[in-house]
């Protein structure tokens, strides 16, 4: 199977690309559809993994436009890079999560905001999130988002990986 998936990797990374860039965006909308319909309020950390998710889906979905070998072998780099950021912020929620600090710092009530500040404050607080980043709101198979986001950012980046180590070779 592993064979399989790196003759795939080889012959098709375009397909690669856009099935990475369609799962991002599903990802995405997950998110928006848990915030949206069952009210889960986002902390900065989970806007900070969203804009992440979002650059990976972004690139990948370049990427599947491209031919060029060249841009795939940059264009991995990049999604290493993302995916390794996306990584590191999801894992730091995790330990927030894990081991939660005793005074929740991490985001504000929406009304409180705008009863307390004046509106050209209160738009960029609302950009950072409102949720609590060391609560856990939603799990599925006992993992919270973080450690899922955390599972799909590692996911990405040895796909990153692979891609630019397959790259390398044929240099």
């Amino acid at each position: 199977m592993l064979n399989a998936f790196l003759v795939t990797l080889d012959n098709a990374p375009r397909r690669v690309f856009a099935f990475l860039s369609v799962i991002c965006l599903a990802m995405l909308a997950f998110g928006l559809y848990l915030q949206h319909s069952k009210g889960l309020e986002p902390c900065p950390m989970c806007i900070v993994q969203r804009y992440a998710l979002f650059s990976v889906a972004i690139v990948a979905a370049l990427l599947s436009a491209s031919a060029s070998r060249r841009a795939h072998f940059w264009g991995a780099l990049v999604l290493l890079l993302a995916s390794g950021f996306g990584a590191f912020v999801a894992a730091r929620q995790t330990w927030l999560q894990w081991y939660p600090p005793e005074v929740a710092t991490c985001g504000r009530d929406f009304y409180g905001m705008i009863e307390n500040f004046p509106l050209q404050r209160v738009i960029p607080m609302i950009f950072k999130g409102s949720g609590d980043c060391s609560a856990v709101d939603w799990t599925f198979l006992g993992g919270s988002i973080a450690n899922w986001a955390f599972l799909v950012f590692c996911l990405v980046g040895v796909l990153a990986l692979a891609l630019i180590s397959r790259r390398a070779k044929r240099r």
